[in-house]
């Protein structure tokens, strides 16, 4: 399966960028966090005088990053100073993956018990005992790969985590495979609703309580992990909350558009955010406000922070401080938007792909050796 991994991680990063961390590190390293049975790195950033039952959020790195470039990028060490809660930042390493994407559809990565995720898991309760934390207010978002760890983290631990939020990543369970991934990177392979809640419900092992909200974010003109999963992600998580799709409260705020469903209780349980004419990275602004992040390899300045606003829907910190982060436009309410997403992905390649997308998926099979 790591060969698989391997495999993947060569064919999803064809030709990107490697970030270089050009700025120091903020972040400690976290050691004797349990058995590690996925072999993570673990690193950890405490602001001064944390108090006492403070939140925890754990951060997951996309491919070709690192613990510290994602903070940099992301600016969440930035945010916690102010705000006073912790971060926790697995890392992945080499030796499990070449391009350090997390294997988010290797099954044995991806279970409660062995692997990444119990090693996310194992990181999240240490940092929990060490620092006095709030057990009801853990929170975990990742980007791509990350993102999809993100969603496999919900579904296996959702007795951990109040609330999770996954930047341009993948439904939990739809692959198994390579084959698998790649077609659900590019938009391909309907799966039901029932089977995409089934899903969860295994992963978790019989959870009766109840389930983490989930804010989804995704661009619209993301080449590398169609839009199309975000929708799927939706899907899956309404299911799991027992949310009537029809139910969608539809907004913009500046560029983005953001759909919020709510459950009986009045309680928003799942929001979309699609930013049009964004590609595959984290959503920043580090020009206005709190100036959180770097535009750099897959953090993209498009005049919004998806860290700040995360962090608000969350109550980590203020409606005021999260809205100078964004380049505020006033929220326009409205009840219909045309949003790129299909509600059903196709089931198999279309027969024409947009020609950057094409490009993309010929150097990725090139650089697998599928293609000449």
């Amino acid at each position: 399966m790591r060969n698989i991994a391997d495999t993947l991680a060569r064919m999803a990063r064809a030709g990107a960028p490697t970030p270089r961390d050009t700025a120091p590190s903020r972040l400690t390293p976290l050691t004797q966090f349990g058995t590690n049975p996925g072999a993570l790195l673990g690193f950890s950033y405490v602001p001064a005088d944390l108090p006492s039952n403070a939140p925890l959020v754990v951060v997951l790195h996309g491919c070709t990053q690192t613990a510290a470039g994602y903070d940099h990028g992301s600016g969440w060490s930035k945010l916690a100073d102010g705000a006073g809660f912790a971060l926790v930042f697995p890392e992945q390493t080499r030796a499990n993956n070449p391009n350090l994407c997390f294997n988010w559809f290797a099954s044995e990565d991806t279970a409660q018990a062995g692997g990444e995720a119990e090693s996310i898991a194992q990181m999240t309760e240490t940092m929990i005992a060490r620092h006095n934390l709030d057990r009801s207010r853990i929170y975990v978002t990742g980007l791509s790969a990350g993102g999809a760890m993100t969603m496999a983290m919900l579904a296996t631990r959702p007795d951990l985590f109040a609330g999770g939020a996954v930047i341009g990543g993948l439904a939990y369970g739809t692959a198994t495979g390579v084959s698998q991934a790649l077609d659900r990177m590019r938009g391909h392979g309907d799966t039901s609703d029932t089977a995409l809640v089934d899903m969860v419900r295994s992963g978790a092992r019989g959870h009766d309580g109840r389930w983490p909200t989930l804010a989804i974010w995704h661009g619209g003109a993301d080449a590398t992990v169609s839009v199309a999963n975000a929708d799927t992600i939706a899907r899956q998580w309404r299911g799991v909350h027992g949310v009537d799709a029809k139910t969608v409260r539809t907004e913009r705020v500046g560029t983005a558009v953001h759909r919020i469903w709510s459950d009986a209780e009045g309680r928003d349980v799942v929001e979309d955010w699609t930013v049009p004419g964004m590609g595959h990275g984290t959503p920043i602004d580090p020009l206005r406000g709190e100036r959180l992040g770097a535009a750099g390899p897959f953090m993209l300045d498009v005049g919004i922070s998806s860290t700040a606003v995360i962090a608000k829907s969350w109550g980590l910190v203020s409606a005021a401080k999260a809205e100078t982060a964004i380049t505020f436009a006033p929220v326009e309410r409205v009840a219909k938007i045309a949003i790129p997403v299909s509600a059903k992905p196709a089931s198999k390649p279309r027969a024409e792909a947009p020609a950057g997308i094409q490009a993309t998926i010929e150097n990725a099979l090139r650089a697998a050796g599928l293609m000449r």
